[in-house]
Formats: structure tokens, sequence, C-alpha cells
């Protein structure tokens, strides 16, 4: 008796289960059949061949392609590394490599080494016509298309964001044998996991600088791509794939005044948490934190907090070492990263540079970065929208005047600077108001502070603009 596996909107579906597979398979009243995750699929077949029992694949509608790959590349041993785990891992899991470190290589060989149709997921549309560049140069011979920005096309190699992709996570599930996740710490959102949870490829990639989040989820992407296969960090790349670097840490000093300031509004915010019971070592204690910033005595504290916040990252102190900063790199082209947009207005204001935020249109912003490319431009200021999904590799001076806790973000930030040029020797610097809670701040993004257990640092998960 052969055995019938079909798929329905990203569930596997059977009438029977053989005992083989039962594990996999719950019973569904409603449709009088046995139902598993999409992503069971090869698990499911594999305990199918194993035990010998014959089934009707009506579930995959995979395609064997004829690649062709064009490039003649020589891959950076950390890339060839890279790619024989993923492979000895039986083709799943995640590749934890540096910005700049070639990762998109590492995805293209293994398409070329797993030639099946291919979804290939990014978190932003520059992400996707970059990815969109480089594989019609590697494959000039396939035709690659686009789900987003307007684009909805239906191929073999095709090339998403991960809000597409979710929303047409079950019309895509039966098609791709191999699954791609750039910026793989996306997915294991509420919203994008659907595309990993929905789909049968056999054949799962992540790539990523950091796969760390601050809710905890990368330990997700085991289930949902497979456990972390090869890794390596910007220190062992420096000098060989990556570009030297150094970073410098500036440490600068509120004004008299401005430190009283300071204090007064971090007293006003405790005073009203010590009275409220609010603890902000936890998620908890900031959602209660939120929750009470709806009475007057609780806008008065959030009010303090923000501004408190505000005056740390964004004092005239800085602006000071920056203008020192730019003044001894005359030559090279320099990004300067804050966390707040009113700080890269103010800097783009005072010192006539050109500035990109999540409110600069995409063209403009394309414009920006072609002229910065060039050299026409040879600074830009920006908020949070360059960490991650664009390449510069003529930037060799990073300046962050103020960020989030967040490890990913540091190296994303360092990430932009690392790209390996003739001659480069890349810096990053970092300014950081003493006695303020941004030294712990810093601390954190670098893996230098060590949190009691239960404990995260609040400041990340306010961040107004």
């Amino acid at each position: 008796m052969a055995y019938t596996l079909r798929l329905d909107r990203g569930t596997l579906v059977m009438s029977e289960v053989p005992d083989a597979v039962s594990a996999f398979f719950t019973w569904d009243a409603r449709s009088q059949s046995w139902r598993a995750p999409g992503k069971s699929y090869r698990d499911v077949m594999e305990a199918l061949k194993k035990s010998g029992v014959p089934v009707r694949d009506q579930a995959s509608a995979f395609e064997k392609l004829d690649l062709g790959y064009a490039r003649e590349i020589t891959p950076y041993r950390h890339q060839q590394l890279a790619l024989n785990a993923w492979k000895q891992a039986g083709r799943r899991g995640v590749v934890v490599l540096p910005t700049g470190a070639g990762k998109t290589l590492v995805a293209q060989l293994a398409m070329r080494d797993t030639p099946r149709s291919t979804l290939i997921c990014v978190p932003t549309l520059d992400l996707m016509h970059q990815w969109y560049s480089g594989l019609k140069a590697a494959f000039p011979d396939m035709e690659v298309g686009l789900l987003g920005g307007g684009s909805k096309d239906e191929t073999p190699l095709l090339i998403s964001t991960y809000d597409s992709a979710a929303i047409h996570a079950e019309h895509l599930a039966g098609r791709y044998a191999l699954q791609v996740f750039d910026e793989a710490h996306h997915l294991p959102s509420d919203f994008h996991r659907s595309v990993a949870e929905l789909g049968l490829a056999p054949y799962r990639l992540g790539l990523t600088a950091t796969p760390k989040r601050s809710d905890g989820r990368e330990l997700h992407l085991d289930d949902l791509v497979g456990a972390v296969v090869y890794q390596c960090a910007p220190e062992d790349l420096a000098g060989g794939s990556l570009a030297d670097y150094r970073e410098v840490i500036i440490k600068i000093k509120l004004s008299p005044g401005e430190q009283r300031y300071y204090d007064e509004l971090i007293q006003t915010r405790n005073d009203f948490l010590r009275r409220s019971g609010i603890k902000l070592g936890s998620l908890e204690g900031w959602r209660q934190f939120i929750l009470h910033s709806g009475s007057p005595q609780g806008r008065v504290a959030m009010r303090a907090h923000r501004e408190a916040r505000s005056l740390a990252y964004g004092t005239e102190g800085k602006l000071r070492v920056l203008e020192e900063v730019l003044a001894n790199h005359p030559e090279e082209r320099t990004l300067i990263f804050t966390d707040d947009n009113r700080t890269v207005y103010t800097i783009s204001r005072d010192f006539l540079i050109p500035a990109i935020t999540h409110k600069t249109p995409v063209k403009e912003r394309h414009r920006l970065l072609e002229k910065f490319r060039e050299g026409s431009y040879r600074v830009l200021v920006t908020s949070r929208v360059l960490n991650e999904g664009v390449d510069v590799p003529e930037a060799s001076v990073a300046i962050v005047l103020s960020g989030t806790a967040t490890e990913r973000e540091h190296i994303q930030r360092l990430g932009r600077i690392l790209r390996k040029a003739e001659g480069k020797n890349a810096v990053l610097y970092e300014v950081v108001t003493e006695g303020t809670s941004e030294e712990r701040v810093s601390q954190q993004r670098r893996g230098q502070w060590q949190a009691r257990p239960g404990e995260m640092n609040f400041e990340e998960l306010n961040a107004p603009h």
C-alpha cells in the first residue's frame, strides 16, 4: 500500500499515517485528516525512506536547476570552511560571519552545490536589489525573480523581502527546496517565522553577523533553519579578507550644569519608579513603566527619562569631539551614526553633511549613497537605517555618537567600514558620555557587560526618534 503525502496551505496532510512518521502528525477532526507543519517535510520523507514505506509525494514541487555558475573566484578560507560545515550538517544551519566577510558568496556557492529551486529572504528592498545584481552576475543563464517592492514574480530563483515572503508563505511553501535567510536574526519574529514553518525546503541556510536578539528568540533558529555550523569574528579576519581596523573609545563628560540636570532627571524618574514599585531591570518592568506613563506623574517620569537619555546621547561635548575627529580624517570616506533623528539633523545642519534617516525618500537615499561611493560626498550622517543592507566599501571611518545596547548593532556598524581595499586601515570611534547610563549601553553592545539573572538593558527597548 502506497501512502499519499499532500500539501494544504503550508501543512502536510495524510489520510492515513504509517507508524514510522506518526510522531510528526496530529489528528485534525475538522478535516478528518492527519496534519504536520510544512517544515517537517524532510524528517517525514527521511523516516518513510528509512522504514521502506512507499509514498506518493504530491506535496513538493521542487525544480532541479542548471545554474551555470559564471563567477571565476576563489573563496577565502573562511568562506570555504563555512560552506563545508553547512554541507556536512546536511545542508542546514546558520553561518555567522562579520559584515563584509562575504556571506553572499557563501550563499552563491551553496546554491551552486545545491542546484534546486531557491527562495532568498532579505529584510530590505536595498538588500533585495543587491542580491538581484549578484545573482544575475553569478547565474546569467537563470531568470531571477523578485517578490516585494511592487514585484510579484514566480521563478525558480526568487528573492523576496521577509514581509512579502510571509504574506505569500502558503503559496511559496512547496515550491522551493532551498531557503536562504539573509540577516537571519529577522526570521524568528511572530510574522516572519511562517516562511520557515510552512515551507517544505529540506535545505536551509541562515546568514547573519550576529544571531542575538533582545527577546532571546535566536534560539528558535535551531528549529527554523538549523544550528550554527560556522562562525568567526571580525578580529579573526582583520588584515586577511577584511580590512585592518582599530576601535577607539572616546569618553567625554557632561558639563557641570548638564550633569546636575541629568541627575535631577534620573532622580525624578527613579522616585516615580520607587513609589510605583516598578523595577526597570526586566522587560515586564519596562512595560509597567509605559503603562503607568498615562498618569500625570507617569508622564513627568517618562519625559524625564527621555530627556536624560537625549542629554547623554546628544551632549554638546560629542559635537566638539565629532569636529575634531573629522578634522583628523580630512580625506577618508566617513559614516557618522547616532541613535536618534534629531541629532542627525543637528549634525547635518551644523556641519553641512548630507543625512539619511528612515524619512529619506528611496530615490534621494540612493542618490546620496551613489555620491558617497563616487566621492562627491565624503561624509554621511545617519541614525539606524544604514546598520544593515548597505554596501559602502569606500567607507573607512565610522563615528558612533550613540546607539542601542545590542551587539548586533555594534557589529553591523563596524562592518560598514571593513570591506577590504588596497592600503585601507579602518577605524571606528565610539563617543561615550561618562556618568550616564550610556556607559553601560556601550559595554553591553560590546559584550563586555554582564547582566544579573533576568536583567536586561531597558534603554534599547525605548527607541524614540
